[in-house]
């Protein structure tokens, strides 16, 4: 029997990836109840290495932020950003003079292209109870032809992703979220114009998918060719073809041989990231991935001589009102708000 798996490897904060994917990063976090400023008191500050906070500590980290956990401004050139709010709230702002609040499922896909600066921060709402927190940020590579594009963001919406609903012999479930590409009768919101998922024929697949006990489902076939990785990011007991899994594990899988998954007795979270590679060398430092050593040494210039526009915010985390609710605000000036309805 021809099995689909080509490799496993056990996953951490930082997920390895495939041409297109540059990087996933899979963020779960337990914040203490917010303070004024929706941060974290001083006192459940101490002990953490400030500025730099990877190390899971009582639950979460503050990653670059030192008093309202996240991201604050930081530059990108040369590719894409894809996050996935699952829980919690990540409040953008830009040097475009472009803001957005999404959680609850919303994706935020930002093209950087030439350059923008940009800052995600995690706002913690809730002054009187815990503020757990999940996302994903996948970087999604650019093509050379489309590296210096303007920057431009989509909001996808939680109320717009599609979802295709299996159901087991033994009447169990599985739900498939479509957040790009296609699966049966599920479409994607269009990607930002320039992306490499813009082309269909590029066959950019991200799906999320949640397998409930005892639940079974076959990830079906796709094009030869492709890049085709299934990241088991929540489970205890998983059989993917004939690999056991015990504990969160990625899986390269052949593109084009079907593979059956049989869940075990807990439920199972997974994702999905597939595509036909871009396949141009890759040059990357730090926040810029462009295809050679001159160009990212110009894409250092460039931000110290222009800073991508500059940063019209008066700090380097800016933080919404908590009474906030999603929304974004382009840079041209236009308000979206979801659809709940």
């Amino acid at each position: 029997m021809t099995t689909p798996v080509i490799s496993t490897v056990p996953l951490g904060l930082h997920w390895p990836t495939v041409d297109p994917f540059l990087f996933c990063a899979h963020h779960r976090d337990d914040y203490p109840p917010g303070n004024v400023r929706m941060g974290v008191s001083a006192a459940d500050l101490q002990g953490r290495n400030m500025g730099s906070d990877f190390t899971l500590k009582d639950g979460w980290r503050m990653y670059h932020g030192r008093e309202v956990p996240g991201f604050p401004q930081h530059p990108h050139r040369g590719f894409e950003t894809i996050t996935i709010a699952r829980s919690g709230y990540i409040d953008h702002s830009d040097s475009l003079g472009a803001q957005a609040r999404f959680g609850s499922g919303d994706v935020q896909w930002m093209t950087a292209g030439r350059g923008i600066v940009h800052s995600e921060m995690f706002p913690l709402v809730r002054a009187d109870q815990r503020n757990p927190a999940e996302l994903f940020q996948i970087w999604l590579n650019l093509p050379a032809a489309n590296k210096m594009v303007a920057p431009y963001f989509t909001m996808i919406w939680s109320e717009q992703i599609q979802r295709v609903t299996h159901t087991s012999t033994n009447g169990t479930r599985v739900e498939i979220a479509v957040v790009a590409g296609q699966l049966a009768e599920a479409s994607g919101a269009p990607p930002p114009p320039d992306s490499w998922a813009a082309d269909a024929s590029h066959g950019v697949n991200i799906w999320t998918i949640r397998m409930e006990p005892g639940s079974d489902w076959v990830l079906p076939a796709s094009d030869s060719g492709k890049t085709r990785v299934l990241y088991a990011h929540t489970t205890t007991g998983l059989q993917i073809a004939t690999e056991r899994l015990s504990s969160p594990a990625g899986l390269q899988l052949k593109s084009d041989l079907p593979a059956e998954l049989k869940n075990g007795p807990a439920a199972t979270e997974l994702m999905l990231l597939e595509a036909h590679p871009i396949g141009e060398p890759v040059a990357q430092h730090g926040p810029f991935v462009m295809n050679s050593r001159e160009e990212l040494a110009t894409a250092f210039r460039d931000y110290q001589r222009t800073k991508f526009g500059g940063w019209p915010w008066s700090a380097d985390d800016p933080v919404l009102s908590r009474e906030t609710g999603r929304f974004a605000r382009h840079a041209d000036g236009r308000l979206e708000e979801p659809d709940t309805a």
